[in-house]
């Protein structure tokens, strides 16, 4: 059964404002007029015991006309160091992250969030010097 694109952005947005994860990362729309829940914001507390550890990364999540079956574009607000995430804009590369490479319908935007809360804790991100605190990509 596939289930409409809306039916599912909503069910999403409804999950994001009842806190349906552990509050280490949340997710909402944009803009609460987007009526065709298009582009929503992100949000993930870097882990403990990280170097990205307290701090608050933002994100920009944009579901195209053709989610969830072709995966959401991802992009950082908040300037990161890490393995998959373009250093010049924020955007986070598809193939380098798991959950996006391997992209299936049944995947939300918690899903991401969480896989990419998960790669901060990963060994090859723990070496990375970070941009000095509470800096924002331009675009």
């Amino acid at each position: 059964v596939t289930v409409p694109r809306n039916f599912r952005l909503l069910e999403e947005l409804e999950d994001g404002q009842k806190g349906a994860s552990d509050g280490t990362v949340s997710w909402g729309l944009e803009d609460d007029e987007d009526m065709t829940l298009t582009r929503w914001t992100g949000m993930i507390i870097g882990p403990a015991r990280t170097i990205y550890e307290n701090r608050i990364y933002s994100l920009k999540i944009d579901c195209g006309p053709r989610y969830p079956e072709v995966a959401p574009h991802v992009r950082f607000v908040t300037k990161i160091n890490m393995n998959g995430v373009n250093s010049s804009n924020g955007t986070v590369d598809p193939k380098s992250i798991s959950v996006l490479a391997k992209w299936q319908n049944s995947y939300s935007i918690k899903a991401v969030l969480t896989e990419l809360r998960r790669q901060m804790m990963c060994k090859e991100n723990g070496k990375l010097a970070q941009p000095p605190e509470g800096q924002s990509y331009s675009n």
